[in-house]
């Protein structure tokens, strides 16, 4: 049992102690092996410090790779998102030009309606006397050949005549 120990837990040790001890032939060789067996116990340490900053490193390494990764990913969601919202964006402006265009469509037609009504009023509409005939516009040749409305000459007379009062 004693002798499973040793090989256990000196065995390499004190291998390669003796084995320093008969290569160097110390004069007083029980010392040299003690301080060779505390530098060894000293340089395992170091070792194994070491190889633990290893590991240490190496999972830093990859949880930094893990991070940039997530980086990389997120940078490319936010361009996305950027574009979508940048379509969107798009998307509503012409849209509100569609609109727009329509409105304006539809207040010029009001608006030759409204100019197209005001052309048609009879005459009686247009001078607001009891008793006017209910006619249409008429029109005329002025002196140049040219067609000149009934109405026009109706309003230019109303002008006139309101002028001098």
């Amino acid at each position: 049992m004693e002798s499973q120990y040793l090989k256990r837990c000196l065995g390499s040790c004190l291998k390669k102690g003796l084995a320093e001890v008969v290569e160097h032939r110390p004069a007083d060789p029980i010392e040299y092996l003690a301080h060779w067996i505390y530098n060894y116990r000293r340089i395992l340490d170091e070792e194994k410090k070491r190889m633990l900053e290893r590991i240490e490193l190496e999972q830093q390494r990859e949880a930094a790779l893990i991070e940039l990764e997530m980086l990389k990913k997120m940078k490319e969601e936010e361009l996305m998102i950027q574009q979508k919202l940048e379509e969107q964006h798009q998307g509503q402006l012409e849209q509100e030009r569609e609109e727009l265009k329509l409105q304006n469509e539809e207040d010029e037609m009001l608006l030759q309606r409204k100019d197209q009504e005001e052309n048609e009023k009879t005459i009686a509409e247009l001078t607001d006397r009891l008793g006017a005939p209910n006619l249409t516009r008429v029109e005329e040749l002025d002196e140049n050949g040219q067609f000149e409305s009934i109405t026009d000459v109706m309003a230019e007379a109303e002008q006139e005549s309101s002028q001098l009062i």
